[in-house]
């Protein structure tokens, strides 16, 4: 009795043959994909910059200067600490580079809400506005703003470094009471207690109010009518 050949059940042999061979040839090249830390990808190394200046200030608007390790920042971002330190060579400097694009922002969104009111009352009810608005949007700004006064309490070196920010918003409020002066609405020899008045007003409103909304707003409605007059009635 002869042997049958079935050519179509050799075929589909071969073709198991031929695949199993590739499978395990396959198996044998692969090797484990490692999942690294780095620059997140499709990002560019500005975005990345970016990232890392948001959260560290999210962060140190939380737990303060002192806890906040760059550890944990390059943690939150998905780099490596070594990643981070390429941006930034120390906590110190990307502490200050946060509060300067902290800074940058505020009295950017300050500068345009100013523009068409020519008054003093009109320029501070404005930047009382906007500010309020910033809170909402990110209140991770007022909530660091108000940690830097603890932070640079603590630390002289980083006092000194942070003089150069509290000159320019000195010198932004300088310039809107020159306005208030020269239009007859504030009286030349009460200029150094507007100017605190101002300064004492924002601190309040970062570091009392910023967290309830609505706390602020009420807060910021009672301050434009003190500044008109109209918040206690004198007899």
């Amino acid at each position: 009795m002869g042997i049958e050949f079935d050519p179509e059940y050799l075929g589909r042999q071969l073709l198991v043959s031929v695949g199993n061979t590739h499978y395990m040839a396959s198996a044998k090249k692969a090797k484990p994909v490692v999942k690294r830390l780095g620059r997140p990808p499709d990002t560019s190394s500005v975005q990345t910059r970016e990232r890392i200046l948001v959260v560290a200030r999210e962060m140190f608007s939380v737990h303060g200067y002192e806890i906040t390790t760059n550890r944990d920042i390059a943690t939150a971002v998905g780099i490596t600490p070594g990643a981070l330190y390429h941006y930034f060579g120390s906590k110190l400097a990307l502490y200050l580079a946060v509060h300067e694009d902290t800074q940058t922002q505020v009295y950017e969104q300050f500068t345009k809400a100013i523009i068409g009111h020519e008054t003093f009352i009109g320029q501070f009810e404005a930047v009382l506005d906007i500010a309020h608005e910033m809170n909402i949007e990110d209140a991770s700004v007022a909530r660091f703003i108000g940690a830097v006064r603890v932070d640079s309490g603590r630390h002289p070196d980083m006092a000194a470094a942070l003089s150069t920010h509290v000159r320019q918003r000195e010198g932004f409020f300088a310039v809107m009471i020159d306005l208030g002066v020269n239009r007859g609405e504030i009286a030349k020899e009460n200029r150094l207690v507007v100017q605190a008045y101002l300064l004492t007003v924002l601190m309040g409103l970062t570091d009392a109010v910023s967290e309830d909304h609505e706390l602020q707003k009420r807060a910021i409605q009672g301050i434009k009518m003190a500044m008109r007059g109209q918040l206690v009635k004198t007899s």
